[in-house]
C-alpha cells in the first residue's frame, strides 16, 4: 500500500493532499486575515487623527478598545465552538469580524464613540479565532501532527502583522484610508465563501476526504470524552493548566510588547527615518515565521521518536523564551541599528519556538475540550495587550529610554519559562485519549 505524507509527515493511506492540510491551510489564511484586520487601523491611525482631529489619547482608545471585546468574549466563543462546531462559529466569526472592518470607515465619519463601539464588536468577533480553530484541530489532527499544525496556523500572526503593516501603508498612500478597510473586509468575506464550501466540521461526515484518511483519523484521533462536561474545579486545581496559562501569557508579553514597540523603537532610538523603521520593524517577524515553522517539525520528530511530548513541549518553551529575554537584554544599549535589528530578530526568532510548546498544550492535555481550554488561557494571555503595552509606555515616558521596558519583558519571559518548565505535564487531564 503506498504512503502519503502530505504537508504534514505522517504516513496515512493514500498518496496526495490530505483534508486535514486543507484544514490547516485555510485555518492559516483565516488568520492572517485576522492580524492585517487587527493591525491596519495601527497605520490607518495615522491619517484618521489628522482627518478627524483626534487628540493622542483618543487615538489611544481607538487602538486598544479591540481588546476588550476580545478579551471579554474569549471564553464564550471556546463554549459556542464546543457547542455548535469549530467550522461554523469560526466562520461565522470571520464574517463578522470583516463586517465590522467594512463598517470602520462609516462608524469613524459617525462619532468616535461609534467607531469605538465597532473597533470592541469586531473583538468580539476575532475572538473566536483560536478556540474555534483547536475546535477543528482536536477532530482533525492526530497527535504526531499537532505541534505543526498549530505553529503554522500561528505562523499567520507574523504574515497578517506584515501584510497589514505593509499593504496598508501602500493602499493609504493612493486611495485614502477608507479604502484599506474596505480591501481587508471583502477579502474576510471572500475567505467565507470558500471556508463554508471546502471545510466540514468532522471528518467522519466529509465528503470529500478519502476512505482512507477516514480510516487513519478515526483510529488516530479518539471521540472519547466528547460530549462530557469540563470538569471545570478539577481544571481549575490543574498545575499544569495553570503552568501552560503562565507560558501562554509570558509569551504573549513579549510578542505584544514587540508589536506595538518596534517601530517606536527603531525611530527614536536608532534614528532611523520613519520608512526605515518600518522596513526594520517587518525583519524580526519575517525572522518569527522561519523559526516557528522550523522548530514545528523538530517538536513532531522528537515525539515520533518517542522523546515524551512534555520534554518536548518544556524544550521548545523555556528554550523560546529565555532566548527572547537574552536577546532583548542585549538589545538594551545597543547603538547600531544593523545590530539592534539582528538581536530583535533573534528575540522574535525565539519566541517562535514558544509556538511548539504552549501553543499545542489544549490539544495534549484535553483534545476534545481545546477549544474551551483555548478560549480560558488566551483571556489571561491578552492581558498583556493591554497591560503590557501600557507599561512599556509608561516606562519609556519616565526613564526616556527602553532599557527598563526590554528589562521587563525579558523577567516576564524568564518567570515563565522557569514556571513552565517545572510544572507543566502534557498527560491528558480527564481521561481523554490523545
Amino acid at each position: 500500500m503506498s504512503s502519503e505524507s502530505g504537508t504534514t509527515g505522517v504516513p496515512t493511506a493514500r498518496t496526495g493532499w490530505a483534508r486535514r492540510n486543507t484544514v490547516v491551510a485555510l485555518s492559516f489564511l483565516a488568520c492572517i486575515i485576522a492580524y492585517t484586520d487587527r493591525v491596519n487601523i495601527s497605520v490607518a491611525a495615522v491619517a484618521m487623527k489628522e482627518d478627524l482631529g483626534w487628540s493622542q489619547t483618543q487615538k489611544g482608545f481607538v487602538l486598544s478598545s479591540f481588546f476588550i471585546g476580545y478579551m471579554l468574549f474569549m471564553f464564550a466563543s471556546g463554549w459556542l465552538a464546543t457547542r455548535f462546531g469549530g467550522k461554523r462559529v469560526l466562520g461565522v466569526a470571520v464574517l463578522a469580524w470583516s463586517a465590522f472592518t467594512l463598517l470602520t470607515p462609516p462608524a469613524a465619519a459617525m462619532s468616535l464613540t461609534a467607531l469605538i463601539a465597532v473597533r470592541i464588536a469586531m473583538g468580539i468577533g476575532e475572538a473566536a479565532m483560536f478556540p474555534a480553530t483547536y475546535e477543528l484541530f482536536g477532530r482533525w489532527i492526530p497527535l504526531a501532527e499537532r505541534t505543526r499544525a498549530a505553529a503554522r496556523l500561528l505562523s499567520g500572526v507574523p504574515v497578517g502583522t506584515l501584510v497589514g503593516l505593509m499593504v496598508t501603508g501602500w493602499i493609504i498612500a493612493r486611495y485614502d484610508w477608507p479604502m484599506a478597510f474596505y480591501s481587508f473586509g471583502v477579502l474576510g468575506l471572500v475567505w467565507v465563501a470558500v471556508w463554508f464550501r471546502w471545510i466540514d466540521n468532522d471528518p467522519a461526515t466529509d465528503r470529500r476526504i478519502s476512505p482512507q484518511e477516514r480510516e487513519f483519523l478515526q483510529r488516530e484521533i479518539s471521540t472519547a470524552g466528547a460530549n462530557k462536561i469540563l470538569p471545570w474545579r478539577k481544571l481549575l486545581r490543574s498545575v499544569p493548566v495553570w503552568s501552560m496559562v503562565i507560558g501562554h501569557f509570558s509569551s504573549t508579553w513579549v510578542l505584544y510588547v514587540l508589536l506595538a514597540w518596534l517601530p517606536s523603537y527603531f525611530r527614536e532610538v536608532q534614528h532611523l527615518s520613519i520608512a526605515n523603521a518600518g522596513l526594520f520593524s517587518a525583519a524580526p517577524w519575517l525572522a518569527m515565521f522561519a523559526v516557528t515553522n522550523a522548530a514545528a517539525p523538530v517538536a513532531d520528530g522528537m515525539i515520533r521518536r518517542g522523546i515524551s511530548v512534555t520534554f518536548t513541549r518544556k524544550l521548545m518553551q523555556c528554550s523560546g523564551l529565555i532566548g527572547a529575554a537574552g536577546f532583548m537584554l542585549a538589545a538594551r544599549d545597543v547603538s547600531s541599528p544593523a545590530i539592534a535589528l539582528a538581536l530583535l530578530c533573534g528575540a522574535t526568532g525565539a519566541l517562535g519556538c514558544t509556538w511548539s510548546g504552549y501553543a499545542p498544550n489544549s490539544l495534549d492535555i484535553a483534545p476534545r475540550h481545546a477549544a474551551l481550554l483555548t478560549g480560558f488561557s488566551n483571556t489571561f494571555a491578552t492581558i498583556p495587550g493591554i497591560v503590557g503595552v501600557a507599561i512599556t509606555g509608561w516606562l519609556v515616558d519616565v526613564t526616556g529610554t527602553y532599557s527598563a521596558a526590554f528589562v521587563l519583558t525579558a523577567s516576564v519571559g524568564a518567570v515563565g519559562a522557569i514556571v513552565y518548565g517545572l510544572f507543566f505535564n502534557a498527560r491528558p487531564l480527564f481521561d481523554e485519549p490523545r
